[in-house]
């Protein structure tokens, strides 16, 4: 397939820096291709050029085979190129719906065809159209932009690429309030502008993000192209390593709470390296401290990536096994345990039919047989708690159907339950680990919430991203929500919650609702699923 847009040999300077160093790129109809890197790599630089803010110093862009030889925002826009900028620029004084359509204002032509008077009804009312595919609405499109928020300066931003068909659309990290909320709004419309065959440029810092939704992942560093590599076959651990530029390219992954304070260390040492290249020049009497400094925090962080390894892989081996443990008792029980109850059961209903139906020894032998049903009962439940009957035959979906009917039964908390019928099948690993994290929400629910309402939603966000919502109206937790305090009072579900995110590469957020209740939500990435 001919590429829609072809960027050959691409450079930027700034009188003597350098921001871009002969960068080539390549974008398909229909492709989403990410663009992974530090600040300071060159995203915004490679970004800013495609939107006609920069002219390349030298290099070529092609865009549907023609050589783009005038580069402005007008002329880009007209091309069929939208930028989505990291930071919304609106009109300050203008309105919401005139922001929207900044440059595309709908109306009667005056004289030249460029030149419009704005019909403020006609942009109002399709501005609350492309609003509501956003799943946002305001109180009034004539609010002025001065007034609005970040969250929704950034829809508002979306919304004017929305306005007129493009044929490639560029992203710049917009997800400056990280919210799941917008989260799932803009990959779902990267995935339908992926469907309707338009190219999407995604730059990103979240390699969550970038995962979730793309087709190829380009990295970045210092102005140069590093890597190029599919994204189903590359891992986040080899994109950390390649954008940090690390020697070492074995899988670290930190696990649980280790997470923050890997990353900061990381970012950390990058500091210190690029302190020791500027005393280099002018410190030499300094540089051979530096460089024991460098050398010894280079020994902690690889002491710290190896721990963290084998933390996170012994942990790994002993949800593995605790899993294989409950299944075989489950199996125990159910093919010994049960069965043998079951014959008793009808040894008993044998003996009753010999006494007669008047007899008083049946009458006891049926409470006894009543007694043992119950206890049957008591064990299945007890085995599809250990190990999901329906998980392995029927999947994930139906397993979680089944559970939610049963503790909603058994509690007598009304429970909605919302799965997508699209869920598809996931590697049995992830499965198990989503079932045991809507088990033991439902169960932290009923233990502590106190509720009476909850809400259960399990649906994709991405092909690449599964999300889990568990809301109850019962009465929250303490925020800032801190994990020791729970361990320190017994409290280990959310805790055993959150590390099995961590170990599946997910988002965990636990968070109290103004008007009462506690809403878990968690976002686990796995392999791409065709969601339609």
């Amino acid at each position: 397939m001919q590429p829609i847009l072809q960027v050959i040999n691409l450079c930027k300077n700034f009188g003597a820096l350098l921001a871009l160093a002969q960068v080539n790129l390549n974008v398909s109809p229909g492709e989403v291709v990410g663009l992974a890197g530090r600040s300071g790599s060159g995203k915004s630089v490679l970004i800013n050029t495609l939107a006609g803010l920069y002219d390349p110093s030298s290099g070529d862009v092609y865009f549907d085979g023609r050589r783009v030889s005038v580069f402005s925002p007008h002329v880009m826009r007209a091309m069929g190129i939208e930028v989505i900028h990291h930071k919304a620029e609106l009109a300050e004084n203008l309105d919401i719906a005139s922001n929207i359509f900044l440059g595309s204002e709908l109306g009667p032509a005056w004289g030249l065809s460029w030149l419009r008077r704005p019909d403020q009804k006609r942009m109002e009312r399709e501005a609350a159209h492309i609003l509501g595919r956003l799943g946002v609405r305001f109180e009034s499109l004539r609010e002025k932009a001065h007034n609005l928020s970040g969250e929704q300066r950034q829809i508002i931003a979306i919304a004017r690429a929305m306005v007129r068909p493009a044929r490639l659309i560029v992203v710049d990290e917009p997800l400056v309030t990280r919210s799941f909320a917008i989260n799932k709004t803009l990959l779902n419309l990267i995935q339908e502008w992926r469907a309707n065959g338009t190219a999407v440029i995604v730059a990103s810092s979240s390699l969550d993000d970038l995962f979730a939704v793309t087709d190829r992942l380009v990295v970045l560093r210092d102005g140069h192209k590093v890597a190029e590599r599919l994204t189903d076959a590359t891992t986040r651990e080899e994109i950390v390593s390649m954008v940090v530029g690390s020697p070492e390219h074995e899988p670290v992954t930190p696990i649980i709470w280790a997470l923050d304070s890997y990353y900061r260390a990381r970012e950390q040492a990058e500091q210190l390296r690029h302190q020791q290249t500027l005393l280099e020049s002018s410190l030499a009497a300094q540089d051979s401290l530096n460089r024991q400094l460098l050398q010894q925090l280079a020994q902690q962080l690889s002491s710290l990536d190896s721990v963290n390894v084998a933390l996170q892989e012994a942990q790994r081996r002993l949800l593995t096994e605790r899993e294989e443990e409950r299944k075989l008792l489950a199996r125990e029980l159910h093919d010994d345990v049960i069965q043998d109850l079951l014959s008793v059961s009808y040894s008993l209903e044998e003996i009753a039919r010999q006494f007669g139906p008047s007899n008083s020894a049946s009458d006891e032998m049926e409470e006894l047989r009543a007694t043992i049903r119950q206890l049957i009962a008591n064990l299945r439940r007890t085995c599809g708690d250990l190990r999901p009957p329906t998980i392995d035959s029927l999947g994930l979906g139906a397993a979680i159907q089944s559970y939610a009917r049963d503790w909603a039964e058994r509690t007598g908390i009304s429970l909605n339950l919302e799965i997508a019928p699209d869920l598809g099948r996931l590697p049995e690993d992830t499965e198990l680990s989503v079932f045991r994290i809507v088990q033991e929400g439902l169960r932290n629910v009923r233990k502590h919430s106190g509720a009476s309402d909850v809400m259960l939603q399990v649906e994709h966000t991405s092909p690449r991203s599964l999300h889990i919502t568990i809301c109850d109206n019962g009465r929250g937790v303490p925020e800032p929500f801190d994990p020791t305090t729970l361990v320190k009072q017994g409290h280990y579900g959310l805790l055993g919650v959150s590390e099995r995110v961590a170990l599946l590469g997910g988002r965990f957020q636990l968070r109290s609702q103004p008007s009462g209740g506690l809403t878990l939500e968690v976002e686990i990435p796995h392999p791409r699923v065709n969601v339609g």
